[in-house]
């Protein structure tokens, strides 16, 4: 018996019975699961290799993330460096040491 058929039989058996809770909460869960599994079939994700499929996406989209954080790392120090050396070259010309580089 598939899923379909269970959902079926349950929603059959909860209008004979008149639905009590415990047919209600079946009916519920056998559905939930089949969405489930609609849902992961629709995306192709429903065979044996999902599973490593999914955590070498994991990796992906962490190693992603991991090189966009080293990449505005990197900017920010840049920034801070160059601020700084501008910063030093302004304290050197207000204090008159541009006659000590001729």
């Amino acid at each position: 018996m598939n899923r379909d058929d269970m959902v079926a039989r349950l929603i059959a058996q909860a209008a004979d019975a008149g639905g009590d809770l415990v047919t209600l909460r079946a009916i519920v869960e056998e559905a939930s699961e089949l969405g489930a599994q609609r849902v992961l079939a629709r995306m192709g994700l429903d065979d044996e290799a999902a599973l490593s499929d999914l955590s070498e996406l994991r990796e992906l989209l962490q190693a992603w993330r991991d090189a966009k954080t080293a990449a505005w790392r990197a900017v920010l120090a840049w920034v801070v460096r160059r601020a700084l050396a501008l910063m030093l070259m302004g304290m050197a010309w207000r204090l008159g040491a541009t006659g000590l580089l001729k």
